[in-house]
């Protein structure tokens, strides 16, 4: 896949000295807005787009952010990450996802023998990685939309403060289970990417991939009757279960993120494990077509193109569909982890790529 152009993203002092802007994660288009996260907050951000006398995007800027934490219950409170890997938008709501993963900690720089073994055999869990968040989204008074606690009968809702999380709905699957208490780069569970479809939402794990088969998890979140602040999985399909896996070839590879474009589902996928590429980006055609678990063949999941990643950097994570601002035709953005330098910009901004999608 070939990168159009670049646009900056420039975020604020506050999120910069938290590192936001090197850690993106995820990207959702809003009109004129994006949303995107980054993985070391529990903070989404907006960005609004500048536009040129023709009326196309030059970059994005107005940057605001918003806590999770005031608009949700948290388990760990509002100052743990929530390590949010993924945004999606549907009929006037914004859902992030985090992580659900378990964390080994890192060997340090310099160190060697016993603390080195020492820091290697931790595993760490934090509660805050483990939340589904549906967030109202409303137009503000400048016109633009904004993410609010309350839109009339519409509340903000969570699913993970009590044993409810997604994970929790796994703790029997006989494909998933055994990779519950595995750290998420050891390839354990580790949630990467989330599309919501009329009243689904299809959740991408990064990890595990079990024998060259990259793991898609499909569930119908509601209301909680008991607590409107909360959310309760709801049956899919005509029996009791509370949610499907479908299991995709990706040629070995897991999934970074998904996106929705019309019924289909682009998918960007790269190594589960602690790698820096191969990158791609995949369609898998159809998905409200999928009415039962599947078994998806690499046939049916055509490969659009690769995507560029550094040695070290450069780590795509975060896929966005741009449709209006960009020219005509249908464009991608892809937001980068750990960007290189030559993505950082002297204003503190960040470069995103724009590639259009191949016909």
């Amino acid at each position: 896949m070939i990168v159009e152009r670049q646009v900056a993203l420039r975020f604020g002092l506050e999120s910069r000295e938290a590192g936001t802007h090197t850690n993106l994660s995820a990207v959702r288009q809003d009109g004129r807005c994006l949303w995107v996260a980054g993985d070391e907050t529990a903070t989404i951000e907006r960005l609004t787009a500048t536009l040129d006398g023709d009326g196309l995007v030059t970059g994005y800027e107005g940057h605001t952010t918003v806590a999770l934490a005031d608009l949700v219950d948290l388990p760990a409170g509002p100052d743990e990450e929530a390590d949010i890997e993924g945004l999606a938008r549907s009929n006037g709501w914004l859902w992030a996802i985090g992580s659900h993963s378990l964390k080994r900690k890192k060997i340090k720089a310099g160190q060697t023998g016993a603390k080195a073994r020492k820091r290697l055999a931790s595993v760490v869990r934090e509660d805050n990685r483990f939340v589904l968040a549906r967030l109202p989204l409303a137009a503000g008074a400048d016109g633009l939309p904004e993410v609010v606690r309350e839109d009339g009968d519409r509340t903000a809702a969570v699913l993970g403060l009590d044993g409810d999380s997604v994970t929790d709905l796994l703790a029997d699957d006989p494909h998933l289970a055994p990779f519950l208490s595995i750290p998420s780069k050891d390839n354990g569970i580790d949630i990467e990417g989330i599309a919501a479809h009329r009243d689904r939402l299809y959740i991408g794990l990064r990890g595990p991939v079990l024998r060259g088969w990259a793991v898609l998890v499909e569930i119908r979140p509601g209301t909680d009757p008991d607590d409107p602040r909360r959310l309760r999985p709801l049956p899919v399909g005509d029996g009791k279960a509370l949610y499907r896996t479908h299991f995709l070839d990706l040629g070995g590879l897991g999934i970074r993120d998904l996106c929705p474009q019309g019924d289909d589902l682009l998918i960007l996928t790269g190594p589960s494990m602690d790698l820096d590429g191969p990158v791609r980006v995949h369609r898998w055609p159809g998905i409200a077509e999928a009415d039962a678990p599947e078994v998806v063949p690499a046939e049916r999941l055509p490969r659009l193109g690769d995507l560029p990643y550094g040695d070290g950097d450069d780590h795509p994570e975060g896929l966005a569909v741009l449709d209006g601002l960009h020219g005509e035709g249908t464009r991608l953005m892809v937001v980068y982890d750990s960007p290189s330098s030559k993505r950082l910009t002297a204003d503190g901004g960040v470069l995103a790529d724009v590639i259009r999608i191949p016909e």
